[in-house]
């Protein structure tokens, strides 16, 4: 029987939700977008799968899954539609496009840009805490750009992985890694500044930018140095980084396709 591929974009506010697989006894958003369709497809054959897997109370501006059919969709425009109005508000679809069987979602050959958004220095409003993390002591935020840098290029990050093995692959690249004032998100009980780690990458381990945020920031508090980061970076280092900053200032911020 022939099949029919879409890919469809969609963005998320990940602070209600386990995380993106599917879990026993909790609310993940594969769950609610397998229901949606479910509900929107009137019980038709479907498979999802997404292009990679974000963490609880993680948020995304640009994520993709795979949409398995085995009848076409005849009007991808309404479809899109009627997909939006039976998602939660948290959740949006942004577009749908056909692919062929060839294609494959998490084989393809992707470059990934994440956000880590967060503030320092004051108690925030509570409104805030969906999308950023708030740091109550003062942080030396120009030595930590100094820091973000050294993340660049190819390096070992063993250190950067949660309950690293002995076999995995930690020699990796980081395409660009840089700490720069916040521009993009606003709102009028926002702090007056606000910062983004932006990093992007082929490939990410579990929790790596995480802790590369947790990493910086006891660096602007002064509990780590510069040298050790370049400890932490070197082949076969045993260096231990284990602060993993909070998951609900993180954002998945868009997916390249090559």
């Amino acid at each position: 029987m022939k099949k029919y591929f879409y890919v469809i974009n969609i963005q998320y506010l990940g602070y209600r939700f386990h995380g993106w697989q599917k879990q026993p006894n909790v609310k993940t958003l594969h769950l609610m977008v397998d229901r949606t369709l479910n509900f929107i497809l009137e019980g038709k054959y479907f498979k999802s799968l997404s292009s990679g897997r974000t963490d609880a109370m993680v948020s995304a501006e640009s994520a993709f899954f795979e949409l398995f059919l085995k009848e076409p969709i005849a009007d991808k425009k309404t479809f899109l539609e009627l997909f939006n109005t039976n998602l939660p508000q948290d959740i949006r679809a942004l577009s749908i496009k056909e692919v062929d069987a060839q294609f494959n979602i998490i084989n393809h050959s992707k470059v990934k840009e994440y956000l880590y958004l967060f503030t320092c220095g004051e108690k925030c409003h509570p409104f805030c805490a969906p999308i950023m993390t708030t740091i109550l002591d003062d942080l030396d935020i120009e030595h930590m750009k100094k820091g973000a840098k050294l993340f660049e290029g190819e390096n070992y990050l063993k250190s950067y992985c949660y309950k690293p093995t002995d076999n995995g692959i930690y020699t990796r690249t980081i395409l660009t890694c840089e700490l720069i004032e916040n521009t993009i998100y606003k709102a009028n009980y926002f702090p007056k500044k606000t910062y983004l780690l932006k990093v992007r990458g082929k490939g990410f381990m579990r929790n790596q930018i995480r802790l590369m945020m947790g990493t910086l920031i006891d660096l602007g508090k002064g509990k780590l140095s510069i040298q050790d980061i370049k400890n932490s970076l070197v082949p076969d280092s045993n260096v231990k980084m284990d602060y993993i900053a909070p998951a609900s200032g993180l954002i998945l911020n868009k997916i390249e396709f090559e």
